[in-house]
């Protein structure tokens, strides 16, 4: 299960940057990117395998991440430059897309590494104090920091000195407050995935040799 773990976390993470040049509104509460909507779940699946795999699986999943991160910036870089051909006619678009500026790809790694080593620091920490019991509270703690860290970081780097202060804060405390009530409704989530993973794991162990039809 670890390698679907994986597989996914770091597929909804180049997924995230490829949409992240969307911006969409709730209302007049906040204007996000898409690649909110996508980046949530991320944090889930890392305290997923804290929880079930341990914490020096987590970090080797952040470091997969950052590591395919960086290799999708470079050929993404790589497909924008290639010259063109003369049937195709939407380089431009292709370019707006996918050509996100120097400081917020910057940005976006540093703000990424940070928070999510510290999400599997702090739950890691508290399912030491607390074991298997709560899972909400480990869950939602880390995940409520680290997205806290994550977009002041983020935001921050993105865009200081291109608006006003009281700008910047604004926009920190309109992304937090929607990354914060999505990491109380994808608690279930997180339940689930444990459950469904530690019973297959237990039907494994009871039947070793049993063949998937």
């Amino acid at each position: 299960m670890i390698l679907y773990l994986n597989g996914i976390f770091v597929g909804l993470l180049i997924l995230a940057n490829i949409v992240a040049v969307k911006l969409f509104s709730i209302g007049n509460f906040a204007i996000l990117p898409a690649a909110v909507i996508i980046y949530i779940f991320t944090y889930p699946l890392i305290d997923v395998i804290v929880e079930v795999y341990g914490k020096k699986e987590a970090r080797r999943t952040v470091q997969a991440g950052l590591i395919m991160q960086i290799l999708a910036l470079i050929f993404i870089t790589i497909a924008i430059h290639l010259p063109a051909a003369p049937v195709f006619q939407e380089q431009s678009s292709f370019e707006t897309i996918l050509n996100g500026s120097f400081r917020v790809i910057i940005a976006s790694l540093i703000s990424y590494a940070v928070s999510q080593n510290l999400d599997v620091f702090v739950f890691n920490k508290l399912k030491s104090a607390h074991g298997q019991k709560k899972l909400w509270l480990r869950n939602n703690a880390s995940t409520m920091l680290s997205q806290l860290i994550d977009t002041s970081i983020f935001i921050t780097i993105a865009f200081y000195g291109t608006m006003p202060i009281a700008v910047l804060g604004s926009l920190i405390l309109t992304q937090y407050i929607f990354k914060f009530f999505a990491a109380i409704l994808t608690t279930p989530l997180v339940y689930l995935l444990v459950h469904l993973i530690r019973r297959k794991e237990s039907l494994e162990r009871v039947h070793p040799f049993q063949k998937e039809v």
